[in-house]
């Protein structure tokens, strides 16, 4: 071997390796990994984790679902869908009538006071009563049907002399009849086809010309024809017929016209001399739910009929032709009579269908657009809170950190103080405060963003802070201090840049927490309001057990969204953790 040969190489003289060589270099070749840099570094490491790029595959189709989705979808999130159907639906009412109905003489007035009183003589079962300055009588012409007479005094009697009153003459006919009636001891008498009333009071006696004021009944009269109308309403109608039923005859006149009472099955009807129908006298009041709608006195029959022979259901024939079936329910002392109407409908708790893939939700909309309407509100609301804690969090953090002393001490207690508020409690009150006050679903939307992100930054602070106190006396800070840097910019520009990697891993595994709270409130029926959606006020429906047990579709998608959105955000957190953690191996 010659002396060359033995002679050791320095590293001066050491080959030079040609990297320009076609030699295949691998991930962890010390010449590739040197010319690497740290952000490629940190995504290499990233997609090494098979989790956190399943979980970042989950992230993307969720906002791919959220924010691309509403513009595919053919329907909007407050879209109603109807459809045309049949429903049983109350059409009128009936009740036995057990008040009495007042018809007054054309000309006089009996109002709400005076028959109050009439109401109160007829219970003590006095002969006479006062209102309004004014004396009654009343005559009992039938059953449950009075005359109210207006008394007018034309006489006083004191002493045994008879005085006049009101410009009346006193003749001996007159005279001789009130004593005849004394006599008799009766408190009326009749004197040329008039009746007079005599009340005593103390020591003199009133005698009383009566006048008729009004008909207190509890029969209705239901006229046939519009045209019937002011005849059945009048007053001397109703009284010459009550007259005729009580006294059980066939046949009265009123004003020189001549009718017929005819009683067919329990219904009183009254006719003209030509035979057509009048009236119809019930102690049944009928009247239509709607009141544009009008019920012919033959419906009103039909259902008379049915009630007095209780009978459930009935048919009655319309004008048209058409048979239609009504039946009829008793509440307590009221019959409702219902019966099938074509109505439109909302398509409530419809299942899935080619047109509504994940069905329709009990107000009629859409889920799937619900659900992508949903997302966007859920995944807006993590991320802007999430903003507001990191941006919040780093100005208390970075300047608690950065000064120390009597600034951190100072700057903690404040942090101690918004920790010691229950975040669940505050919460819960500013959602009810804000039911109270009835604020718009946008305007809630933004001010739960802010409630949420003021009560959760804290925890953000502390970490800044733990940072920047282990950075801020290194090496290069003391070169920015040595340069004359103004503190603003060491502490923003060089000390916070450093502690962005921990805060975007805490960013990531934050977000599903901020879903998961806002679902909460959504569940809670505290969190955004009809008609927008979010994932926690879609399953809210599910704290109805039997929407729960029946009706899958409305619950189940949007768990499954809110489950498989915070593992993605999970596991991204956790492997952007891993990435960034330099102690990992190579």
């Amino acid at each position: 071997m010659s002396d060359m040969e033995n002679t050791p190489i320095t590293p001066e003289q050491a080959p030079v390796p040609d990297i320009k060589s076609n030699e295949e270099m691998h991930l962890d070749d010390a010449r590739r990994i040197k010319v690497l840099s740290p952000g490629m570094l940190v995504f290499k490491r990233f997609i090494r984790n098979r989790l956190a790029v399943v979980g970042l595959a989950i992230l993307v189709f969720m906002f791919l679902l959220a924010f691309l989705g509403p513009f595919l979808s053919p329907y909007t999130q407050a879209q109603v869908f109807k459809g045309l159907g049949t429903m049983v639906k109350d059409y009128a009412g009936a009740i036995y009538n057990e008040e009495l109905r007042y018809t007054v003489v054309d000309g006089k007035s009996f109002g709400s006071a005076d028959r109050a009183q009439f109401l109160l003589a007829l219970g003590k079962k006095a002969e006479t009563f006062t209102s309004g300055g004014k004396s009654y009588s009343y005559v009992e012409e039938a059953e449950n049907t009075y005359r109210i007479l207006q008394l007018n005094e034309v006489a006083e009697v004191l002493l045994g002399k008879m005085q006049p009153k009101n410009g009346f003459t006193i003749t001996d006919g007159f005279t001789a009849a009130y004593e005849a009636a004394v006599e008799a001891k009766s408190s009326t008498f009749d004197f040329e086809g008039i009746t007079y009333h005599i009340t005593t009071e103390r020591k003199s006696s009133k005698i009383s010309k009566d006048q008729d004021v009004a008909l207190a009944m509890l029969n209705v009269y239901d006229p046939y024809t519009p045209e019937y109308s002011s005849l059945v309403d009048s007053y001397e109608f109703k009284l010459m017929s009550s007259r005729a039923m009580q006294e059980n005859k066939t046949r009265f006149t009123v004003n020189d016209q001549k009718f017929t009472i005819r009683e067919d099955e329990g219904l009183t009807n009254i006719l003209d001399t030509s035979g057509a129908e009048i009236a119809e006298v019930s102690n049944i009041i009928v009247n239509p739910i709607d009141q544009s709608i009008f019920l012919s006195v033959d419906f009103k029959g039909a259902i008379r009929e049915a009630i007095n022979e209780k009978i459930p259901e009935f048919s009655y024939i319309e004008e048209n032709g058409e048979t239609v079936d009504y039946s009829i329910v008793r509440v307590n002392m009221t019959y409702n009579i219902k019966r099938e109407v074509d109505t439109e409908l909302i398509r409530m708790y419809e299942s899935p269908s080619a047109d509504h893939p994940l069905g329709l939700d009990n107000n009629g909309m859409d889920m799937a657009t619900r659900l992508m309407y949903g997302g966007r509100v859920s995944l807006l609301v993590g991320f802007v809170v999430i903003f507001i804690e990191v941006f919040i969090g780093i100005i208390i953090g970075g300047l608690s950190g950065y000064f120390g002393g009597w600034v951190d001490t100072a700057f903690m207690r404040f942090v101690d103080l918004f920790n010691s508020i229950p975040f669940w409690p505050m919460v819960l009150i500013f959602g009810s405060v804000m039911d109270a006050l009835e604020v718009q679903p946008m305007v809630r939307i933004f001010l739960l963003m802010a409630v949420l992100g003021i009560l959760g930054w804290t925890g953000v602070a502390r970490i800044v802070r733990g940072q920047i106190l282990s950075l801020r006396e290194q090496d290069f800070m003391v070169a920015t201090e040595a340069t004359g840097i103004r503190t603003s910019r060491r502490i923003f520009k060089h000390l916070v840049p450093n502690v962005m990697p921990l805060l975007i891993v805490y960013a990531t595994a934050g977000l599903g927490g901020i879903i998961i709270t806002e679902a909460t409130l959504g569940f809670l029926g505290l969190g955004i309001k009809y008609p927008l959606a979010s994932w926690g006020s879609i399953i809210n429906v599910a704290s109805d057990a039997f929407v729960m047990t029946n009706y899958w579709f409305m619950w189940i998608p949007a768990g499954l969204l809110i489950l498989l959105t915070v593992l993605g955000f999970n596991f991204v957190g956790d492997g952007l953790r891993d990435a960034y953690d330099p102690k990992m191996k190579r």
